[in-house]
């Protein structure tokens, strides 16, 4: 691969770090401007990551008129993501968005409205859809090793006590904590078992007192096939961030995080002597497994691949938006306690 993509990073917090690493990995990319409103900020980033004054702007119109900027990764707080999006593609460039795609469902729509008209790639940082252990989870599936599935859950424990943000974007009524992070949890299993059609959901504010939303939401989603599914989201909990995940088949049951060397995979065994399907503890399989919770490298990887070979993004627009929708609907199913049918137009 010859052909390097010149890359700008938009919003230099603690996100931009990952994604820089990434970039500097790889050898189809390489970062060409940055940019952040606050200078302050700028000049942290550029303390760790050295780049030439002339790369580095607090005006991002100024850095979108940069011939050699071919894409732009939005690292912004999530009421930014659509703004920002819809500028560089309008100026020219592909856009590589941090999840959540926005916190609005018609911002979502913008966005893909505008990826159409513009003609440029949208792919949503919905990085768990990279992340090894997630990813080998998503092979035994596909391949049968656990039958079919009846039941799918996730969660998203958290604990933002020391993380409102810069600025204190997190801390915000519009930033519903299933949509600012439990859409990695909604995201993965839209990814493993489909769409759900319909959601019913209960929040609670018991942690962070001084924040002004929910910090503690369960949902309780149907998917296709008649599969049922949970997913648990808290930003206050006491625990270490973790995406503990179970899959239920017919055959068997996957156990998988996204902090933990190994995946449990329990199997369906039959009794040699009456030919009858037993399932003995000791059939747990560990399976080794690459701790890489946050994979910009392969995320990176895929974005740049896209734009090199003329192919689609993956998860582009439409599945960032499917996404956001879910989560609306939870918030939805939440603050009215009736169950929500998802809207998935465009």
């Amino acid at each position: 691969m010859n052909k390097k993509i010149g890359l700008a990073i938009v919003g230099t917090g603690s996100i931009s770090r990952l994604h820089t690493q990434g970039i500097n990995r790889l050898d189809c990319a390489e970062l060409v401007a940055v940019c952040d409103i606050h200078q302050e900020q700028l000049d942290w980033y550029t303390n760790l990551y050295p780049i030439a004054a002339d790369r580095c702007y607090t005006d991002y119109d100024e850095m979108l008129k940069r011939d050699d900027v071919d894409a732009v990764i939005v690292c912004t707080n999530d009421t930014t993501h659509c703004y920002l999006s819809v500028r560089a593609m309008r100026a020219g460039k592909d856009v590589l968005c941090e999840k959540p795609m926005t916190l609005d469902i018609n911002e979502c729509r913008e966005m893909v409205r505008v990826a159409e008209e513009t003609g440029r790639r949208l792919m949503v940082g919905q990085v768990c859809r990279k992340t090894p252990a997630f990813v080998k989870a998503k092979e035994l599936i596909d391949e049968g090793a656990i039958g079919e599935l009846f039941f799918v859950e996730s969660e998203y424990a958290h604990d933002y006590i020391n993380s409102p943000g810069i600025d204190n974007w997190r801390k915000t009524p519009e930033r519903h904590p299933i949509i600012g992070g439990g859409c990695h949890a909604v995201d993965l299993l839209r990814w493993i078992a489909g769409d759900p059609t319909e959601v019913f959901a209960y929040a609670n504010h018991k942690m962070l007192q001084d924040w002004p939303i929910d910090d503690c939401v369960i949902s309780v989603m149907k998917f296709p096939n008649n599969v049922i599914g949970k997913v648990f989201t808290s930003i206050g909990c006491k625990r270490r961030y973790t995406m503990r995940t179970v899959l239920y088949g017919s055959k068997g049951t996957i156990i998988v995080d996204n902090l933990s060397d190994t995946l449990s995979l329990f199997r369906e065994k039959s009794d040699d002597d009456k030919g009858i399907p037993v399932l003995y503890q000791s059939s747990e399989i560990k399976i080794p497994v690459e701790v890489n919770s946050h994979n910009m490298e392969g995320e990176i990887r895929d974005f740049c691949n896209c734009i090199i070979n003329n192919t689609p993004a993956n998860p582009d627009g439409e599945q960032g938006l499917r996404t956001v929708a879910v989560c609306d609907a939870i918030v939805q199913s939440s603050k009215k306690g009736e169950k929500i049918e998802i809207d998935y137009s465009l």
